[in-house]
């Protein structure tokens, strides 16, 4: 049977193992040992996380875990930061350079799923089918590693650790951003679950989100039909108004939708009725425009229906700023690490899923080697990380924590997950961003070159403008 690290967490045994491994931390060789010898206890923490599989702005459990394990481990905790109960961040050391690593701990609605090989939902309403709880708990690791590493060589710096939630929608680092906590940061780290290895230039799509609420007139829709006013109506009109829309909008625009609320009963004209809608494309003044006009398309849709109409604004992201320099320094790292090996267990599991997704079996070589480097990317999903990589120099990479061809939000990234295959997935992760922080603590020139990348790449007018405008975080969005 595949492991899936379901023992009691002992951060008291985590804590005391840090104190008594510092002395071998000097060479980067011993942090990956250190490292390795904690495995199990950021395994245990991961899966523990992916049980609660808590939704954005609702991770409470998950963000107090990863809090007691960094606080555990000698970092002070700043709690509820930004106006959001589930945000923090925790911070060790003192002056510069100052080095930031994010994590992520939300999980999606409505992805149940059992530690299985088929699908199979675990009863919950939620599940980490995007690896969040690989994420924060990576980033974790890796933050109590480089605090070591400085404790052992006495390196002087600040390493700070920023819990970010409700990535999913929510854009929980937009709030952070906005409210000015990255602007001392000197460079900013992080990572994100994948089904390959890979530490090339990131890209991602900018993105408004709205919900838009219909009000309408109710009536009995048989008996008296001429005295209603259909929200429902109101929000198919703008449905059908806005997809029309897609055929002159430009190419690599994206418009998505789901009714979230449409009545209740056939027999009665519904007088509320609510549709939630994201646009996206890979510069934000083209989503500006496309949302500004998704509110027109709104507007004509309640007055050609007799209704009224409202938006609420959920979530608004920028586009990704690549940064070269940090970039490939990422990806030597990354290629130091190298790849995993799947037990004889995981590959059973990774071929059952494989066959899910239409292969005959898993390409273990996607989990094991590293891939090419390369200094562009095509944008295909959203990312606040966006916010922040617009206001600090920010690096990424992805690990293989699915089974090779794994797409993110599905059951079977939620299986995988829950597994030692989603567990070692992360320490690559870990281990890659750690050596990469030691680097840049150790080396200013590094960090001064990519502020030069950054300022040229964001250009001289450039002026933070978040999308989501001056609206407080959208706490009950998954409500």
């Amino acid at each position: 049977m595949i492991s899936v690290f379901k023992k009691p967490i002992s951060l008291v045994a985590l804590y005391l193992f840090t104190l008594t491994a510092l002395t071998a931390q000097k060479k980067s060789g011993d942090v990956l040992t250190q490292l390795d010898q904690k495995s199990e206890a950021y395994g245990e923490i991961a899966q523990t996380i992916w049980d609660l599989a808590e939704m954005g702005y609702q991770e409470e459990k998950s963000s107090a875990l990863l809090q007691k394990t960094l606080s555990d481990s000698g970092f002070t905790i700043q709690k509820g930061v930004a106006g959001i109960p589930t945000a923090f961040i925790a911070e060790y050391g003192s002056g510069s350079p100052i080095i930031a690593i994010m994590g992520e701990y939300d999980a999606l609605p409505g992805l149940s799923q059992e530690r299985l090989a088929e699908k199979k939902s675990a009863g919950k309403a939620a599940g980490h089918a995007c690896g969040h709880h690989l994420f924060g708990t990576a980033s974790t690791a890796a933050a109590i590693a480089v605090k070591d590493w400085m404790t052992a060589t006495g390196t002087t710096g600040t390493i700070r650790f920023y819990g970010t939630p409700a990535e999913e929608g929510g854009s929980g680092k937009v709030y952070m951003v906005r409210e000015g906590l990255f602007n001392d940061v000197d460079v900013a780290l992080h990572w994100h679950p994948s089904s390959q290895n890979a530490a090339s230039a990131g890209a991602a799509l900018a993105n408004k989100s709205a919900k838009f609420r219909f009000y309408g007139v109710s009536a009995h829709a048989a008996a008296s039909p001429e005295k209603g006013r259909s929200a429902l109506d109101g929000v198919e009109a703008m449905n059908y108004m806005v997809n029309m829309m897609r055929e002159h909008v430009p190419e690599k625009a994206r418009i998505h939708y789901v009714i979230t609320q449409g009545g209740k009963a056939p027999n009665v004209v519904p007088d509320f009725a609510e549709v939630y809608y994201y646009a996206r494309h890979n510069n934000r003044d083209v989503v500006i425009d496309i949302f500004d006009r998704m509110v027109k398309a709104a507007e004509g849709a309640a007055l050609g229906t007799g209704t009224t109409m409202d938006y609420e604004m959920i979530g608004g992201t920028h586009e990704l700023l690549p940064n070269l320099t940090l970039q490939k320094l990422m990806h030597d790292k990354l290629s130091m690490v190298g790849g995993m090996e799947y037990t004889p267990e995981e590959k059973e599991f990774a071929d059952k899923i494989a066959k899910t997704l239409g292969y005959k079996e898993a390409n273990l070589a996607m989990a094991k080697d590293i891939q090419p480097y390369k200094t562009e990317a095509k944008a295909f999903g959203s990312t606040d990380v966006g916010d922040v990589s617009f206001t600090v120099p920010t690096v990424g990479m992805g690990s293989a924590t699915w089974v090779p061809g794994t797409p993110a939000h599905s059951w079977q990234a939620v299986a995988a997950g829950g597994t030692s295959i989603g567990n070692k997935g992360m320490m690559i992760a870990a281990k890659t961003i750690t050596l990469t922080a030691i680097d840049l603590l150790k080396n200013p020139k590094i960090v001064e070159a990519a502020k030069k990348e950054f300022l040229e790449r964001r250009g001289p007018d450039f002026k933070y403008i978040p999308l989501l405008g001056d609206r407080a975080p959208a706490l009950d969005y998954r409500k």
